[in-house]
Parts: structure tokens; sequence; C-alpha cells
């Protein structure tokens, strides 16, 4: 609320003398006895001390009260400044308070029985898999502990893209020992090359798409990887605005090759829009393209067979509003999402502290009981659906232990 200023006295808070008579006054006596006129000078005060009236008849006037000060010109421009913060609070926090309370209200209720893995999961692993620190011991170690599990594809990083889209094969050398002795010890498991590069859409380092030239590269690179046995090419180009065409076009090319070679084509995806049109209100404000319009979303997961939401990084302060917010994405992806595609939705295996993401409140729980909500209030039969691990080299045994719990079963 708005504070005053203090109260402004009025004239008629002066005091006056005991006489009736403005001190530093003299009156001036009648003299009718000897008929001479009075001196002229101002009429005597009456005994309210003011003067009398008009026309000689001795009736008091209201004393007249003297103008109000004008307000100082530095006060006036800070009651503007506050009226102006109030406002922009009001505009703000009233729409955000909304929305975490949806949110809280999404995290409420019980999963439909039967809303666990469908056997279709996946993990992200690091770099380290292809790249010669790892052994047969750790492989086997994989193996083992898969076995517990619902997960069926592996998104083993094998670049990153060279930012004209080309990709050296120096990047992946152990790819094929690992395909090989994976198939050994697991059969059952599908090995994706994970692919990606930093957009050019926030400053002027970065790959673009917008060229035919670095298209046409990211598909020749493609080609060469899969001869190296790997069952798939899962891709996570970012930041990536909504509405991307070029990135559709790509979409197609890739298409063509992994069928051409039976392989998979996967992708991470953005967040889908919490509230109609926000991911252009987020870039206007913000200047990064953090979230996708539903219908953008639909259109990427028309053309590939995996799409895995990128369902952390929420900026929610709690775990009940993060497990709301998965909530209600599991919800919008599955609306648009072909029953031919497999959705999945990202699990937080890592425990970073920083802007967007905090430990305590995107959890591991938190998100399977969001997912399972979205999936019963959804399509809760949905049979291709799954969720994705992030990642193998943060993960703790706690992180397996409550995805096994709670989605396993």
């Amino acid at each position: 609320m708005e504070r005053t200023g203090p109260q402004q006295r009025s004239g008629t808070d002066e005091p006056v003398t005991g006489t009736g008579e403005p001190p530093g006054t003299t009156t001036h006596t009648a003299a009718a006895a000897d008929g001479e006129n009075p001196p002229q000078g101002p009429p005597a005060p009456d005994d309210e001390g003011s003067t009398g009236g008009a026309g000689g008849n001795g009736k008091a006037e209201a004393p007249k009260p003297k103008p109000e000060p004008k307000q100082q010109p530095q006060q006036s421009r800070r009651r503007r400044r506050r009226r102006l913060t109030l406002a922009l609070v009001l505009v703000f926090l009233v729409p955000l308070l909304a929305a975490e309370s949806a949110l809280r209200l999404n995290y409420t209720g019980d999963p439909k029985q039967g809303t666990y893995t469908r056997n279709r999961d996946a993990v992200w692993l690091g770099h380290a898999w292809v790249d010669g620190r790892k052994t047969d011991a750790d492989v086997t170690a994989l193996a083992d502990r898969l076995k517990t599990t619902g997960i069926r594809d592996l998104y083993v990083h094998a670049g990153p893209l060279e930012h004209n889209g080309t990709l050296p094969r120096s990047a992946y050398p152990k790819a094929s020992w690992l395909i090989r002795t994976l198939h050994s010890r697991a059969p059952r498991l599908r090995v994706q090359a994970w692919l990606g590069d930093v957009l050019a859409t926030e400053g002027p380092t970065g790959m673009r798409l917008e060229r035919p030239a670095t298209r046409a590269a990211i598909v020749a690179s493609t080609r060469r990887i899969l001869v190296t046995g790997f069952e798939g090419v899962h891709f996570d180009l970012e930041p990536l605005p909504s509405g991307d065409r070029d990135y559709l076009t790509l979409l197609d090319s890739l298409r063509s090759v992994t069928r051409s070679h039976h392989a998979l084509l996967s992708v991470a995806a953005h967040h889908i829009d919490p509230l109609p049109g926000f991911h252009a209100f987020w870039g206007t404000v913000a200047g990064h393209p953090k979230w996708w319009s539903q219908r953008f979303f639909g259109q990427v997961a028309r053309r590939v067979d995996q799409i895995a939401v990128m369902s952390y990084d929420t900026m929610q302060p709690l775990e009940s509003l993060y497990g709301g917010y998965v909530a209600q994405q599991t919800s919008l992806a599955l609306e648009v999402t072909p029953p031919s595609t497999d959705l999945l939705m990202g699990l937080p295996f890592y425990h970073e502290n920083r802007f967007g993401h905090w430990a305590h409140a995107e959890t591991v729980p938190a998100a399977v009981r969001g997912v399972r909500l979205g999936l019963s209030r959804t399509d809760a039969d949905r049979t291709n659906f799954g969720v994705a691990l992030y990642v193998d080299f943060a993960a703790t045994e706690a992180d397996w232990r409550a995805y096994r719990d709670g989605w396993v079963r």
C-alpha cells in the first residue's frame, strides 16, 4: 500500500492572542462626543480576530485559508516510481502465483495402476564409453545394472559435431568395441550415437542450421557413423527456437538416411509452452528459446522414431511444483505425439545447484510421480512411452534406486 506524506498545516492553525487581536496591532478609539471622524486606518478586529464585514454590519467573516504549498517535484517522482513498481509487481507476481498454484494442484491425486515402465526407457551415457577410458569390466557392470531396469536404448555421446556439421572419426575411436561388447553382454540393448552442438541462436558462435552446406554435412556425418554399427542416432541441438523450419528440413533428410540403414532417429526436445504462447514471451524477455509451442513439438515428433523431453532445469523451487510441472509436460507431449513414436520424459540424474535447477526440488521421485500422473490423466495405456535418465556419470545409487522403486517396480 502506498504511504502518504506528513499532513500540511493550514492557515487556520496559527495562534492568536487572548484579546482577540493579532499581535503587533493597535486599536483606534472612536471620538463620537466631540464629533470628530475617527482616524482612517484598518478597522478594529472583532472578538474572533477577524475584521468586520463589508457594509459595516460588524458581522465576522470566516478566515481565508492559506493556499496549500506546492508538492515538491522530488516527492512526486518518488510516488510515481512507487506506483509503477507496484503495478509491475502485480503484473508479474499475480500470474506467477496463479501458475505455481496450478502446478501444485497438478501434483495431487494418485496415479493409475499399471502406469509403470513399458521397457522402453533410455539413458544418456558420457563420452568415456567411446574414447578408450572404459574397459570390459565397466561394460559388464553396466549390463548387470541395466538387467533390473526397463532401459532399452543407450544414447552414447559420440560427438560433438563441429559447427560446420562434420564429425571426425577420431571422436569415437572405441565405438565398435563398445557396441560389440554390449551386445555380447546384453543383446536386448540398442546403442545409439548421441550427437549434438550449440546452435548460433544467442551469439555469433555455433552451428547455423540455416546453411544448406551445414545440414548436408550433418546428414553425411550421420551416414558415416551408422556404418560403425550404431543402431540409431540421437540428436541434441540447442538452444533451438520454436518453429525452426531449417530444423524440420534437417529431420526430413535424416529420416531417409536412418530408414535406409534400418536405424532409429531420435531427438532431445525442449519443454512445451506451460501457457499458450509462452515461448514468444520468454524469448522476448530473456532472449533464450527454452520452450516450444505444442504445435511445433508435434511437428518434430511426427518426423522421428523417438523424442525425449528434457524435463529438468525448470526453475521450480519445490519438489511439489517440479512434479506438477513434469505432470503437465507429460500430458502436453502425449497430446501431440503420434502413438507410433516413442515418447520419453527426462529424469534428472544429476545434482547441480544453479539458476534454473535446484537439486532439492528436481528429484527423481518427484519426476517419476509427475510422469505417472500425466500418463494417468492423458493416455494411461500408451505403449510407446518411457523415461530417459540424464546422465550416467552424475548419477547416485539413490537416483537408480528411486527410478527402480518408483517406475520399474
